[in-house]
Parts: C-alpha cells; sequence; structure tokens
C-alpha cells in the first residue's frame, strides 16, 4: 500500500464494505469509552486519513511489550501495521538489522519530522551517562532523546517504560527511569502493565490517529477509560470479598470455590486497570480467572510494593466491619432519636409555658 492512500481506500480493495468498516470503529470507539456518535467519526477520520508513521524504540525491556501487541485481536497487528500505521521501525518485528535498520530509523525521523507517532517499550538507563544501555553505539538516553524531538506524540509502553519497572526496583544499578522523567515537552500517555493489555496499545494508538489527540488521562498519565477503575471493583470474585469469603491457600475448598484472594495477596483492590473485563488471550481469561492474585503490574513500583503474596493492610473480613457500622450506625441512630425526641419535649412545654403565662395575664 502507498503511504498516500487511504485505510478506505485499501479496505475497499479488500472486500471490506462501509457497513464492516463502520462496526470496527464502533469496537475501538468502545474500548476507548468514547461516545457511540464517535464512531461515524471515526469511520470518517480514518477512512480519509493517509498512513502516519510510527517509531517504535526497545530500551530496557524483555519483549513482552512486543509479544502482547503481536497477540492483540481487535483489532490484529497485522492490520496495524499494513492498514492503519506505517510502522517504520521496530527492532523486533522489522526484516533489516544493523546499519540498514539504522539508516531506515533516521529517515523516517527526517521524512516525517513532527508528524510521527513515537512508541517507546523499556525504561531509560540514566547510569554511567545511559551506557548500561546502548544500541548501535548509542545510549538510550541519547536516542530517546533525538527521536522526542520529531514526535507528534509519544505513547509509554510497559509499566517500564511509564514508571521505571522492574529495572527501576530496589537497587536499580543502571539508574533506570520513566520516559516522562526525561522528556518534558512533549504528550505522553502511560500504557502500564507488565506487559499491557493488546488491545489498550492498539485502542490508544487508533483514537491518536483518528482523531489526532490523546484519550483522556488520570493522574499518572494512564488513560481514563481503561484504568479508571480497580480490577477490585471489576472483579467476578468481589461478591466473595463483600461475604468475607477468603481462599486461604492455592489449594484449599476456598480456591475450588472461586473466592476471593485478598489474603493470598492480591493487589486487586490497589490496582488500576481493565485486565477482569477485557482479558487476555482473545478476552479468555485473566489472572485472577486462572487462579493467581493479582501483583499490581500496572502501578508505579509494583515489584517494590511489599511482595506478591503478603495480603494488604486493609480489612480482611469486610461482614464484620459491615456489622460493627451497622450496630454503630444503629446506636447513631438511636442516640438522635432520643435527643430530637427531647427537642421536642423541650419545645413543646416551652410553647406550653408561654401559653400559661399569656392566660395569667
Amino acid at each position: 500500500m502507498e503511504r498516500s492512500d487511504t485505510l478506505q481506500e485499501k479496505m475497499e480493495q479488500n472486500g471490506m464494505s462501509r457497513r464492516t468498516f463502520i462496526k470496527y470503529c464502533a469496537s475501538l470507539a468502545s474500548l476507548m469509552a468514547l461516545p457511540p456518535s464517535a464512531a461515524y467519526a471515526m469511520a470518517e477520520a480514518l477512512g480519509k486519513a493517509k498512513r502516519p508513521s510510527v517509531i517504535w524504540l526497545p530500551f530496557q525491556e524483555c519483549t513482552g511489550c512486543t509479544e502482547s501487541i503481536t497477540r492483540s485481536h481487535s483489532p490484529s497487528i497485522e492490520g496495524m501495521i499494513f492498514d492503519m500505521i506505517s510502522l517504520d521501525y521496530q527492532e523486533t518485528l522489522m526484516a533489516a538489522a544493523g546499519h540498514q535498520a539504522e539508516e531506515a530509523l533516521h529517515a523516517a525521523m527526517k521524512e516525517n519530522y513532527g508528524k510521527y507517532v513515537l512508541i517507546i517499550d523499556g525504561s531509560v538507563a540514566t547510569g554511567l551517562d545511559g551506557a548500561y544501555s546502548c544500541i548501535a553505539g548509542r545510549s538510550n538516553l541519547e536516542s530517546l532523546k533525538e527521536a522526542a524531538k520529531g514526535a507528534a506524540a509519544i505513547i509509554a509502553l510497559g509499566s517500564c517504560a511509564s514508571f521505571g519497572g522492574i529495572p527501576k526496583a530496589n537497587p536499580n544499578p543502571t539508574g533506570a527511569v520513566a520516559v516522562s522523567d526525561i522528556i518534558k515537552d512533549k504528550p505522553i500517555v502511560n500504557i502500564p502493565g507488565c506487559p499491557p493489555i493488546p488491545v489498550v496499545i492498539t485502542g490508544v494508538l487508533a483514537q491518536f490517529l483518528t482523531f489526532g489527540t490523546l484519550p483522556e488521562l488520570d493522574k499518572l498519565g494512564r488513560p481514563k477509560a481503561v484504568y479508571g477503575e480497580t480490577i477490585h471493583d471489576r472483579c467476578y470474585r468481589r461478591p466473595f470479598y463483600d461475604q468475607g469469603k477468603f481462599a486461604k491457600t492455592f489449594d484449599d475448598e476456598g480456591a475450588r470455590q472461586g473466592w476471593c484472594l485478598f489474603e493470598l495477596g492480591c493487589k486487586g483492590p490497589v490496582t488500576y486497570n481493565a485486565c477482569a473485563t477485557t482479558k487476555w488471550n482473545d478476552s479468555t481469561s485473566f489472572p485472577i480467572e486462572s487462579g493467581h492474585g493479582c501483583i499490581g503490574c500496572s502501578e508505579p513500583d509494583f515489584w517494590d510494593a511489599g511482595g506478591f503474596y503478603k495480603a494488604l493492610s486493609m480489612p480482611a473480613d469486610p461482614l464484620k466491619m459491615a456489622a460493627t457500622a451497622a450496630v454503630a450506625g444503629a446506636a447513631v441512630g438511636v442516640a438522635i432519636s432520643f435527643a430530637n425526641r427531647a427537642k421536642k419535649g423541650a419545645a413543646k412545654s416551652a410553647h406550653e409555658t408561654t401559653k400559661l403565662e399569656d392566660l395569667e395575664k
């Protein structure tokens, strides 16, 4: 497909109808919590848009984020690469290597200066002037600063790029930091997770390519549509938490019955992500559904947050707490009732006394 072709033209060539295309856009709009009318606006914008350049730089990472996006199913990585974007540099996915790869990178930055989307996965090493992590003889720190200058927006992909992740964990020998700790003059959206959910990656990218803006972000720079609620609030095991039913070991009867994993260290109550609803592997499951508690990987410093199997310092028996609150509430209600009665009695007495005094006069 030539860079001048539009997405709609390409889809028509492949036999995709306008109706199917609008349904596709509706699924993206729903994912990003956009209003239904946005589906038509997205279809119009995407259909006429030229393929923008996307440059993806991997730094201190494990390739897990790349593995995650290649398993995206709505839209697929194939659709994103060949129909919606021009992925001009991504070391793991591109065929070129060595000098050819570096030439492709710098050619894409020059040709699309000020317009390309820059994706970073992995933390940025700052120790020894960035010497702990280098590509083609250049430090990640140097490469980031150069690539960020011409970027229209930056997507920090995964917890390492968003918050420093595992490389930043104590004692952090490489001086690992997040992208936002280095770049201060560009719009940045954080998509944390270790790794992040595939459809979240493609959904955010699709919204930016459609409207030219980033989604509404929370205080940590994450899309509110995805990270607006805790896993705990969306979890199918939440009713067991409310009933005070907790698994004590991973193989006890409670675990077999699907009881809450809070006492086994689940960090769902303090972790903001859509794992419980969007799920993984084509919406098949997520860690809690597979029997393991959430480790809080989409939150800052999750690796040092007190142990994956240590319960949070929160009430572990909601039923008792609720009962105590109910008793306390009842006691307060009785006290208020007596107080109100006393006030009414005093008012009535004062009123009757006033009437008697008037009669005596």
